[in-house]
């Protein structure tokens, strides 16, 4: 029998005060309420209720169970109804990590308007560069840089990354702006300290080999790199989103342009489900207008 089904039987024939009563409510027939009062007193180990002909009246077991009873089946309905419910309206709590670059220039900002959009919604937004895993962490949605591997996760492509070199006024009027990437080598720069040099500096028409710029600085914060080429510290590589500030305003010249890599794909992923709920849906749906390809 099933436990949770024979708890109701229970709890309707103590509010209807009797099994033929109770069974007409429910449908069932009489036999059934039977056998699914007997298999809770079985289940207990005690008697829950005293039936005569003419009345029925609970046990002192019967009376502590039959509260207990009420209190898990009032549990399971407001279970029932928050899930609807969040089925029914974007609420609740989107887990997502985000390359740091993207998810604090370009959609952190961009979360105010979603979020006004839909007040019952909050956003628990990490920043990294690792690889999140999905489903071990429990995030509602990642967005990945790079080509995708075979994956059972949902990936929606957005704008591509492109990356720039840039330098401030001041180290270029000091060392001279390089024309071709074979310049690069009588350069300083400030790079990430997780980069693999010999592939982030690899532009376009560049020989194996060829003498890449010194590093001055090497830190694994993105604005700390930033900071140091205003500075004019040396040549730094980032996502164009990043200092598309400071070469609008002539912070940053950018150099080499015609050299750099192709951009990077992008995508946003999340699991595939046929029952996705509205907060992850309307989230997707807002990034993907956004920032969609």
């Amino acid at each position: 029998m099933d436990k949770m089904r024979s708890m109701e039987v229970f709890v309707r024939v103590v509010d209807a005060g009797s099994f033929t009563a109770a069974a007409r409510q429910l449908a069932i027939s009489t036999v059934m309420v039977s056998k699914h009062i007997a298999a809770l007193e079985k289940l207990v180990g005690a008697r829950l209720l005293y039936r005569t002909t003419r009345s029925l009246s609970l046990t002192e077991i019967g009376i502590r169970y039959c509260d207990e009873c009420r209190h898990i089946l009032q549990l399971v309905e407001a279970a029932e109804k928050g899930a609807q419910a969040m089925r029914a309206t974007p609420r609740g709590t989107i887990k997502l990590s985000t390359p740091a670059a993207f998810g604090g220039h370009c959609l952190a900002p961009a979360l105010a308007d979603y979020l006004a959009r839909y007040p019952d919604v909050s956003v628990e937004l990490e920043l990294s560069n690792r690889a999140a895993d999905l489903v071990e962490e429990g995030l509602d949605a990642i967005v990945r840089i790079g080509d995708l591997k075979d994956s059972a996760l949902v990936a929606r492509p957005l704008r591509p990354t492109r990356m720039v070199i840039c330098a401030a006024p001041s180290y270029l009027a000091r060392r001279g702006t390089p024309q071709t990437p074979a310049d690069l080598g009588r350069h300083d720069s400030v790079d990430f300290q997780h980069w693999r040099r010999d592939v982030r500096w690899r532009l376009k028409g560049m020989e194996p080999g060829a003498p890449l710029p010194v590093s001055r600085l090497r830190s694994n914060q993105g604005p700390a790199l930033r900071q140091a080429a205003l500075a004019g510290l040396g040549l730094v590589m980032q996502a164009e989103v990043v200092l598309a500030d400071d070469i609008a305003a002539g912070r940053l010249v950018p150099v080499l342009r015609e050299y750099m890599p192709e951009p990077r794909p992008m995508h946003l992923m999340y699991p595939r489900d046929r029952q996705a709920t509205p907060k992850l849906s309307s989230f997707v749906e807002f990034v993907v207008d956004r920032f969609g390809a």
